[in-house]
């Protein structure tokens, strides 16, 4: 049997695809467990800079495997998976501290969908495609798409996304901000994903994970609180060997050198 999950390093980058193509890469307890254990390995593990997530074949992801939930549905609780799985794993990655890429090539749907808005930036294709398929199975939203879904369009356009389960192609998701990047050919979609992340990957490491947390933060306090936040992180970032660095570099009138430190 295929690893669910396929880890691939290319220097101070990471990529994590989902690798069940056969079944447009739903998500079953396996690839859940998987990607979560990757990712809180990557957490620990300070020479990963940039964190690319993908899907093996023609869709990025469609979300629940329906297959393992019908067989759930005669049991006690048939959406434990929610609390048990994909919470978790929604904290994993929104708690990662480094960039993380979403290469959305083809269709992300449901869950598959929510784990794509949960990555910093997102990078599609023409056939890129998104789709809020909850309620088409009678099911709210999950994996985080209630709260980060507002917050790239608006509550209004969330609402409608969520309610109506229509899907949004790429020139719509990119307008929308779904996308924040688009490219010509579906099949240069992961490597324009990795070719960002080694981007990020070269630069001030420390400095973007405390940009992470300020944009979090400021989502739901007050200006008072955010500027705080914002003190908070200008004390990390100026004790990096990457702010001293990058300002002697300025005053010499050179390019820094960013070691993510």
């Amino acid at each position: 049997m295929a690893d669910p999950l396929l880890v691939d390093r290319d220097g101070a980058v990471v990529t994590l695809t989902l690798n069940r193509p056969d079944a447009l890469n739903a998500l079953d307890v396996p690839l859940k467990l998987a990607l979560r254990d990757a990712v809180e390995e990557i957490r620990t593990d300070h020479g990963v800079r940039a964190v690319v997530l993908a899907g093996a074949g023609r869709a990025f992801c469609v979300g629940q495997d329906l297959r393992e939930h019908v067989e759930s549905l005669g049991g006690p609780q048939p959406l434990s998976t929610v609390a048990e799985h994909y919470n978790p794993l929604v904290l994993a990655i929104a708690r990662l501290d480094r960039p993380v890429v979403a290469a959305v090539r083809g269709m992300a749907a449901g869950a598959g969908a929510s784990l794509a808005f949960l990555a910093d930036l997102r990078v599609g294709g023409p056939k890129t495609a998104f789709l809020m398929a909850f309620a088409n199975v009678g099911l709210a939203a999950d994996t985080g798409a209630s709260w980060t879904l507002p917050r790239l369009v608006g509550r209004a356009k969330a609402t409608e996304l969520l309610m109506l389960a229509e899907p949004v192609g790429a020139a719509e998701a990119l307008r929308l901000g779904l996308l924040t990047r688009l490219v010509d050919d579906d099949e240069q979609v992961v490597l324009a994903a990795q070719e960002l992340a080694a981007r990020l990957a070269s630069g001030p490491t420390v400095a973007y994970g405390q940009i992470k947390r300020e944009l979090a933060a400021a989502e739901s306090t007050t200006l008072a609180a955010a500027l705080e936040v914002e003190a908070q992180a200008q004390d990390v970032c100026g004790e990096t060997a990457d702010h001293r660095n990058a300002t002697a570099a300025f005053v010499a009138k050179q390019r820094p050198v960013f070691e993510g430190r």
